[in-house]
């Protein structure tokens, strides 16, 4: 049975309101909620960059029921992986066992401000594998010394862990990356509808491994406003990952984004009040073998309306076509 969750986007919220959504999310009724773990915005127009992790100790102790989840940290620049097996550790146990840890190979915008440059994607993968690592290792509780060929390790040890551990989430939106997800995670991320990498995962052992995906969306009463909404919003967002983890600013993602149309923008965000739009796209995520779908609200100022939709309309309609 698929699982619903909700997104909360660090790059479009001011601070403090982030914890207040994640409640607004467990009200409503969804399963779990997911966060962005970015330094800088997609675009200016989005204007936000809260720190993930301390938004995470708040919203562990403002939610009672909800799973959480990083989507997704790069353990392998901004942070050492030892200290990212602390924090998921932390918040582990701050939320009663409720935290997944998901980490992916980390995109320029966000990794380059610590000057260690920008290496090929080969190399990154590797830098995720050594750092999956030493995470799996400090997980296990014991004092863990490691010399690899990217990351060192001196005699740590992690004291604290929740009795039910952190589960670790992979994120991969190609071959590469998702043999990483088979080795080293219980479970695989993508926000992209990547059918071949969900059947790669599932066919060499994560056939009862949670799938999680995200669907940017824009509710609201009138479709045509939502679609400009999300065009001037998202408009970013439709360059592919391939170049979206290679450009290195705000400025530059506006350039790239000077092309697109809101016709481009909509085809790939379900927006306004049609139920059956919604329903159709999710269909089509849960046919690629998705199994928890996380959605992404365009809009600071529209997430209750969101979230009251979902509660009365959205999570039931979902529930009678897939399950819950």
């Amino acid at each position: 049975m698929t699982k619903f969750g909700c997104s909360l986007l660090c790059e479009q919220t001011p601070t403090k309101q982030l914890v207040g959504d994640a409640v607004g999310i467990e009200e409503a009724g969804f399963d779990f909620a997911v966060i962005s773990d970015h330094y800088f915005p997609w675009t200016e127009t989005l204007g936000h960059s809260a720190y993930a992790w301390s938004v995470l100790g708040g919203i562990a102790q403002a939610t009672e029921r909800i799973g959480l989840m990083t989507f997704v940290t790069c353990p392998t620049f901004r942070y050492h992986p030892a200290v990212v097996a602390q924090k998921a550790a932390t918040v582990g146990l701050m939320s009663d066992g409720r935290f997944t840890l998901g980490v992916g190979a980390g995109e320029r915008l966000n990794e380059h401000i610590v000057g260690q440059g920008w290496p090929s994607v080969d190399v990154r993968h590797e830098m995720l594998a050594e750092a999956l690592e030493i995470i799996r290792e400090l997980f296990a509780g014991n004092y863990f010394n490691y010399q690899g060929q990217y990351f060192t390790v001196d005699s740590a040890r992690l004291y604290e862990m929740p009795e039910q551990g952190v589960p670790i989430g992979v994120a991969a939106s190609g071959p590469r990356a998702c043999d990483l997800a088979i080795k080293y995670g219980d479970g695989l991320v993508s926000d992209q509808p990547v059918g071949e990498v969900v059947a790669r995962f599932k066919a060499n052992g994560g056939a009862s491994k949670p799938v999680y995906g995200q669907i940017p969306v824009s509710y609201g009463p009138d479709a045509e406003e939502c679609k400009q909404f999300a065009y001037k919003m998202w408009n970013w967002g439709t360059a592919g990952w391939k170049v979206m983890s290679e450009l290195p600013g705000p400025v530059n993602f506006e350039a790239s984004a000077k092309t697109v149309r809101p016709d481009d923008v909509a085809q790939m965000v379900p927006h306004g009040p049609d139920l059956g739009t919604y329903l159709d796209t999710v269909q089509q995520w849960v046919d690629m073998g998705f199994t928890h779908m996380s959605f992404c609200q365009i809009g600071p100022d529209r997430q209750r309306a969101f979230h009251d939709w979902a509660k009365r309309e959205f999570l039931p309609a979902l529930r009678d076509r897939f399950g819950s």
